[in-house]
């Protein structure tokens, strides 16, 4: 329907109801009113859904380089403790050299028990579960957000093509909203490897 014979439908609705003016132009007017509200509930949605995105784009990246930092200080300090022993093993009973090795053992032991001690939860495996726990309630509240998008641009549409919202939509220059769809690359799955640089 083009936009003159909108206009023209609408006053002619108008002049055979002028007896009854009070009550069409309440009704324009909700009807008018109803299409806005739509209109902004499928802007808000689509808003949301730009904050998940930015959150998610925010928060994974900061989230695996805490995880592989913790990883790779933990790997160092284990690997250093592990070096050491053979190097004590390998010295004399009561040599000056094997008291330094010594040395080195306790002050890195004291480093564990430091980092244990302040942070209890420091382990590879528990980072690996919040990193995953993490990826998986961003991707569930992204997924919501787009259930929500779409919901609201149903709505809308629905409202902008039936009768007789349809007459004030054309003449409001209300235009359909596109749902939300996913790309092709957002159809692969991300590989968090990549991120690990692995």
């Amino acid at each position: 329907m083009n936009k003159p014979l909108a206009f023209l439908i609408v006053s002619i609705i108008v002049l055979i109801t002028l007896p009854v003016f009070f009550i069409t132009i309440p009704i324009l007017i909700i009807i008018y009113n109803s299409l806005i509200r739509k209109r902004n509930q499928v802007d808000y949605a689509f808003s949301a859904i730009d904050v998940m995105l930015k959150k998610r784009s925010d928060l994974v990246p900061n989230v695996v380089a805490s995880v592989n930092k913790i990883m790779t200080h933990e790997k160092e300090l284990f690997e250093q403790i592990t070096k050491l022993r053979s190097d004590i093993a390998s010295q004399e009973g009561d040599s000056k050299e094997r008291f330094e090795l010594e040395n080195q053992m306790s002050q890195l032991l004291g480093q564990i028990n430091v980092t244990m001690e302040n942070y209890p939860e420091i382990k590879s495996n528990e980072n690996m579960i919040l990193l995953q726990r993490t990826l998986n309630e961003t991707e569930e509240q992204i997924g919501a957000s787009r259930r929500m998008y779409n919901a609201a641009v149903v709505n809308f549409n629905n409202s902008i093509q039936t009768f007789p919202n349809n007459l004030i939509a054309t003449i409001a220059e209300h235009k359909q909203k596109a749902y939300f769809e996913a790309t092709e690359q957002e159809r692969t799955n991300p590989s968090v490897k990549n991120l690990f640089g692995a």
